[in-house]
């Protein structure tokens, strides 16, 4: 149900704004920015949606891909000082890629700053098109599909299938956290501290380093988590890994230039440009680093003191909104 709704979401990409959030939403509903990316590569390489539309959609996937870190800090909730940490590591995540959109956007959108460049550096690269693929999400799907087609068929109802669908993934992400600290930081945490978070440069080459590996910005920024929860590691020096996590992420659409298809490379290309504008804006320079940190310090404070606040944010940022908008654009 998720990848078929995420693919009748963006053919209907047709205004920026929607395009923006039919990505967020996109990614929200199946939690996998590198799937969103890759269905956006097909249609723009199919002329189900142009090039710019893609963009769009691109930028609204990098802020729901954010989605699973604020669930992670959700598990700290009957802890307040934890889970004041836990969801400002959450939601700095958010207000850096919420940030960047707002400055990006409307520079796409009245010059076409990112289009215009990937499509420059493209011909540069004197690429040529034959039939592109979803070459990252396919092996996957290849597997999970049978599986999750079976259920869906047994339990022929549309919400049940949904609410279970939630449910293990709210149960996925629990155990996920709680054993992952356990195997990559466990004994090791003062050494990672040394080594990965001892200063932002150093922190965002990291971030990089272990996104592009994973293939998956979810599961790296969310391995913060844990750590600023537990005054492991502070977000000041987490967040940087963050931005690193936003370069390395961009390794999905790059593989889909391998098939060297004009409209794929030209996306993966915006894509980068789209994150590397965020980091050059954010990472050199202190105060302006420290602003996206002060916001997810305030609103952690602000959680930690209503809780049911952070429930309300996911809610309204991630689905209320962008489906209300979705829906009545149609």
């Amino acid at each position: 149900y998720g990848l078929g709704a995420a693919r009748d979401l963006i053919i209907i990409a047709e205004i920026p704004f929607i395009s923006l959030f039919i990505g967020l939403l996109s990614t929200a509903l199946i939690q996998s920015s590198s799937t969103v990316t890759s269905i956006a590569v097909a249609m723009v390489a199919s002329g189900a949606i142009s090039l710019n539309m893609g963009i769009f959609v691109i930028m609204g996937a990098n802020i729901g891909t954010t989605l699973t870190s604020d669930i992670i800090s959700l598990s700290y909730i009957t802890s307040k000082s934890k889970f004041r940490l836990a969801l400002s590591a959450g939601v700095v995540h958010d207000f850096f890629n919420i940030l960047t959109t707002m400055i990006i956007f409307p520079l796409e959108y009245y010059y076409k700053i990112l289009s215009g460049s990937a499509m420059f550096i493209t011909k540069l690269l004197s690429v040529k098109s034959p039939s592109p693929e979803m070459v990252v999400a396919k092996p996957v799907y290849s597997i999970i599909k049978p599986l999750t087609m079976g259920i869906s068929n047994l339990i022929d109802n549309y919400w049940v299938v949904a609410i279970i669908g939630i449910l293990l993934l709210f149960t996925a992400i629990k155990l996920f956290s709680r054993y992952s600290y356990k195997l990559l930081i466990g004994k090791s945490k003062d050494k990672m501290k040394s080594y990965i978070f001892s200063n932002p440069f150093k922190s965002f080459s990291w971030g990089v380093l272990l996104t592009g590996a994973l293939q998956s910005s979810s599961i790296t920024t969310s391995l913060s988590v844990p750590l600023v929860a537990t005054r492991k590691v502070s977000l000041s020096s987490v967040f940087p890994f963050i931005m690193g996590a936003n370069i390395g992420t961009t390794i999905t659409a790059l593989l889909a230039a391998i098939f060297k298809s004009e409209a794929a490379v030209s996306l993966a290309i915006a894509h980068l440009i789209f994150n590397l504008i965020g980091v050059l804006i954010f990472l050199p320079f202190g105060k302006i680093r420290n602003f996206p940190v002060r916001l997810a310090k305030k609103f952690g404070m602000m959680a930690s003191d209503n809780r049911l606040i952070g429930f309300f944010y996911i809610i309204l940022t991630f689905f209320l909104i962008p489906f209300l908008l979705i829906y009545l654009s149609r």
